[in-house]
């Protein structure tokens, strides 16, 4: 048997894009030259790694076996080019980062900015999507690493305490809460409001908060962008539970304002992803140094 890098590049293309014609663009080849390479694997494996239907290729279980080996060769094969290649500090290569829309919005830039600053030569690149979007992204290794909000269920992923973060009821600066001193739970019961999709971290830590202390209340708008959210907050068509982190220029200028509702608890933890099965490479151990909060403070800031 005589498995080349090449088909293993092929078989990872495949499996992360579903699709021949994607898979061969990503790679900068020919679809035939992706068909031959996979069709050759599997020739070599005795096994076939994929379901056909139609156009689509669909990862069957032996090709979910073979994902993590095949990633993990490939990430230890250029770990090796890239400690040869130059001095020993070179932190060459690609990352592939993945993160919630907090705290890629918020936070990620910057970090990022900053630790190309010191490695300029290491290649990073971010997605940004909802906490459960993310989790999907690193169970099937189309990113190295990834940063959430909410909570991770998953068993194959390593789920590590990263920074904390206090979510806050915001209302626009005309809205009649916005001007009362004690809020109450029928207040928050009456008002209307406009939330994160479901499988945001957003949604779920706020409503784990509610369970228990607030009965239904009325959803009047369903958002997939905190952006949007603070927007038609400020616009006055209901109140939403948002960071604030996300809402600090918001709040020094006077548009939003942050309720005060002790009995809520609205802390969370922002949590660090990795698959149990990655090959932790040196640029990505680096990373992960990197993003270590120096005191392991909040991130949050005060209404």
């Amino acid at each position: 048997m005589a498995i080349t890098l090449r088909q293993l590049e092929v078989f990872v293309a495949v499996a992360q894009e579903g699709n021949v014609t994607r898979a061969a663009e990503a790679l900068r080849i020919s679809q035939s030259a992706v068909s031959m390479s996979l069709a050759e694997l599997e020739r070599l494996l005795g096994e076939k790694l994929f379901d056909r239907r139609g156009k689509r290729l669909l990862v069957n279980d032996q090709g979910r076996v073979m994902i993590p080996k095949a990633v993990d060769v490939l990430a230890r094969v250029t770990e090796i080019e890239t400690t040869f290649s130059g001095p020993d500090d070179r932190l060459a290569g690609l990352l592939r980062i993945g993160a919630s829309s907090t705290i890629g919005n918020y936070l990620m830039p910057r970090i990022l900015g900053d630790f190309t600053a010191e490695h300029a030569e290491a290649r990073l690149s971010l997605d940004v999507g909802n906490t459960e979007q993310i989790v999907q992204e690193l169970l099937h290794f189309n990113i190295d690493i990834g940063f959430i909000e909410g909570f991770c269920h998953q068993t194959t992923i390593e789920t590590i305490p990263w920074r904390q973060d206090h979510l806050a009821i915001h209302a626009g600066a005309d809205h009649p809460l916005a001007k009362k001193r004690n809020i109450s739970v029928d207040d928050l019961m009456a008002a209307r409001w406009i939330l994160r999709e479901q499988g945001s971290g957003t949604r779920e830590v706020f409503e784990t908060a509610l369970a228990g202390k607030l009965g239904n209340i009325r959803v009047y708008l369903e958002l997939g962008n905190t952006e949007a959210i603070k927007e038609a907050v400020e616009a006055g068509l209901g109140i939403s539970c948002l960071s604030l982190l996300a809402t600090r220029r918001a709040r020094r200028s006077g548009a939003l304002v942050a309720l005060q509702t002790p009995f809520l608890d609205l802390r969370r933890n922002f949590y660090l992803l990795l698959h149990g099965e990655k090959y932790r490479t040196r640029l990505l151990r680096r990373f992960m140094a990197f993003c270590a909060p120096a005191d392991n403070s909040s991130t949050s800031f005060s209404p």
